[in-house]
This record gives C-alpha cells, sequence and structure tokens, in this order.
C-alpha cells in the first residue's frame, strides 16, 4: 500500500510526507536517482571556449578596469552554462584568462587555494612568488601552490594574457578556503632569467641534499617550455626508433611532476601536456573526475559527447566527468590540460573506461 516513489496513497502517509518537509528531512525512496545514478551525470557540460573571443575582452577589460587592491586580479573565469550562477569551468575547477597592461602590477596576496599560470603566447611579466621572481614566457608553467605569495609585474609597454587554473570549486566547496593581503611593497620588481626556485630544483635527477624532506606541493615555481617540447620531441623519436614510448601511436604526453615525491604538482591539480602527430586520432575514453584544455599550437578537433569541435590555438575547451571525448589532429597538435586527478585518485574515485579497448 505505502509507495517507494514518493506516491502519497493515504492520507497517513501524505501526513509522513509533511512531517519529512518540515523536519528538513528527505526519504531517499524519492530521490535515489539523484542521490545514486547508474553512471555520473554532470551539472557541467562540454563547452569550447575560443582564445580569440577571451582575448578581445580581456583587452577592453585592460581598457577599462583597473588592476588594484579590492579585486586584485584581472581575471575573467569561463563559466561553465551548466553550472549557472558561478564561475566555475567544473565543479572542482577553476580557469580564467588573466590581462596585465604594459607596467602594470598586481598586488600581493595570497590565499589557501592552489593556483597556477600557463602562457600560450607573449612574454614580459614575472610572477613573485614568496619573494622569488619568476619569469613568465610562452609555453611555460608556473605553479602557485596554496599560501603562498604572489604578485605579477609587467616589465615592458605591451600587454599580456595568460589563463590561470585553480581548484576554487573544490575549496569552496569544502569550506576550507582562507585569503590574506600582502605587502604594500606589491613585488620584487626583479626580473632574473630564472628563477631561485629553478636554480635549486630544475635539474633532472637531482635533488639538493639541503632540501631532502617531501613537499606537498612542487617546489620548483617553472617548467619550462624548452624541456616539455624536447621531451615530447623524445617521445616522438624513440617510436620512430621502434622504442615503444608514447601513450597511444603518434600521440606524445608528459605530466608535470614534483621533484620530491614523484607524484603531481600540486594536491588537488593534475598537469599535463599532449603531441599528436599530423593526422593522428586518439580512442574515445571516459574519465571519472573533470578537465580543461587548451591548445597550445596546430589545429585539430574534439569530440565531446559524440559532437566535433573544430580548434584553433588558444582554444579552451571543458571535460566532464565521464563525458566521452577524443581528439583528432589536423596539423601537430599540441595541447596543455589540467585536471582534478588528484583528488579523484586520493579518494578512490578514478576510472578510465575506453570502448574500443573492452571491445564494446
Amino acid at each position: 500500500m505505502h509507495q517507494m516513489d514518493g506516491t502519497a496513497d493515504s492520507p497517513a502517509l501524505q501526513q509522513l510526507y509533511r512531517d519529512f518537509e518540515a523536519a528538513h528531512m528527505a526519504p531517499l525512496w524519492t530521490q535515489r536517482d539523484d542521490l545514486m545514478p547508474m553512471a555520473p551525470a554532470p551539472q557541467a557540460v562540454p563547452f569550447v571556449w575560443r582564445w580569440k573571443t577571451l582575448l578581445d575582452i580581456a583587452q577592453r577589460s585592460g581598457d577599462l578596469v583597473p588592476v588594484g587592491r579590492g579585486g586584485e586580479r584581472r581575471a575573467v573565469g569561463l563559466a561553465n552554462p551548466g553550472l549557472p550562477g558561478t564561475a566555475y569551468a567544473t565543479p572542482t575547477l577553476w580557469c580564467a584568462i588573466q590581462y596585465l597592461g604594459g607596467h602594470e602590477t598586481a598586488p600581493e596576496h595570497r590565499h589557501s587555494q592552489n593556483a597556477f599560470r600557463f602562457v600560450v603566447e607573449g612574454e614580459g611579466v614575472w610572477t613573485v612568488v614568496n619573494g622569488d621572481p619568476v619569469r613568465m614566457s610562452r609555453g611555460d608553467l608556473l605553479l602557485t601552490p596554496g599560501w603562498n605569495f604572489h604578485g605579477h609585474h609587467n616589465d615592458t609597454a605591451a600587454p599580456m594574457a595568460w589563463i590561470d587554473g585553480l581548484d576554487i570549486p573544490f575549496s569552496s566547496a569544502n569550506d576550507v578556503g582562507f585569503f590574506e593581503f600582502g605587502s604594500e611593497r606589491v613585488t620584487d620588481e626583479a626580473s632574473p632569467e630564472f628563477s631561485r626556485s629553478e636554480r635549486l630544483w630544475a635539474h633532472p635527477g637531482l635533488r639538493p641534499v639541503s632540501a631532502l624532506e617531501d613537499t606537498v606541493s612542487s617546489p620548483l615555481a617553472a617548467y619550462r617550455w624548452e624541456h616539455t617540447n624536447r621531451a615530447l620531441d623524445e617521445q616522438l623519436r624513440l617510436e620512430d626508433e621502434g622504442h615503444p614510448a608514447t601513450v597511444e601511436q603518434g600521440h606524445a604526453a608528459i605530466r608535470y611532476t614534483n621533484p620530491t615525491t614523484g607524484g603531481d604538482v600540486m594536491p588537488t591539480i593534475r598537469c599535463e601536456f599532449h603531441r599528436l602527430r599530423a593526422g593522428v586520432s586518439t580512442a574515445e575514453r571516459h574519465e571519472v573526475g573533470s578537465a580543461v584544455w587548451q591548445v597550445f599550437e596546430g589545429q585539430g578537433s574534439v569530440v565531446l559527447g559524440g559532437v566535433e569541435h573544430r580548434l584553433e590555438t588558444g582554444d579552451l575547451f571543458v571535460v566532464p566527468s565521464w563525458v566521452p571525448w577524443s581528439l583528432q589532429a589536423d596539423t601537430r597538435f599540441d595541447l596543455f590540460r589540467f585536471t582534478d586527478g588528484p583528488i579523484m585518485d586520493r579518494l578512490g574515485f578514478s576510472r578510465t573506461f575506453i570502448p574500443s579497448k573492452d571491445g564494446v
């Protein structure tokens, strides 16, 4: 007589449901599909942001909105249409385009959220992390782990834009955020070729004896393009020589790592770089957790949930959890990607499904 589909077919059952609501309770049997779906059913949707559009809006923001205390950064978040009322790219990841005009300075501050910068074009800006000036150049990955003071200064008359990636949505959902303004000194205006962190840590396979303790986030503030590019080239050369060294045929990939642990560069964010030879297609795959990609160079396309999107240099796209995706390279195709992989791994939720490998 009593239904487990929420149907109130008697006065007593009707009263029971009213009592649930009054007591701020919700019976499992009326919402089981929402709480325990057969597979992930993300609210975030696949989406593509065009670099030309983003850069135009950022440039206009630079003309109209000054950088200073209060807003702190001229950064424009990429708001997923499936997450209205937020500026979130995914439920765990924030991505924004940040723009700094000629000779501008973004003031120093720090926050609990982990952050990185990735540069698809331009140079002239230094990010200063705990007083260590770090050059920002094309193809570089720059880290600002949580609770490190950081600011930016532009040494040139030309503006510069880059993308920021942070774990703001994850931090917000779990109420772990703190923020603190930095010194009014703002930043160290020094502009060295290499930061102190690079001089200490950017030597492959070598670790300073003065710093043998493992760190949660990488102590290396900059991962330079010349090293990334060389590593990808060598994978493809080894493949040509008959030594299996790539993820898939014609698909080289690297993961940026913490030199103290060999793990991810930050506890909540995974960063990778992928290179496809011209004409190569990747297998379709489903992955638990979400990802944001940016095209660094070349032309091709991504298929997201069965819909193909053409891509050019600078374009960004988001892959929500379990949405099938694959890549197709027209030219050599270079892409930077960041994900919430470390969170999924540590919590035991990681799962990947590749239909072609599973015979489906």
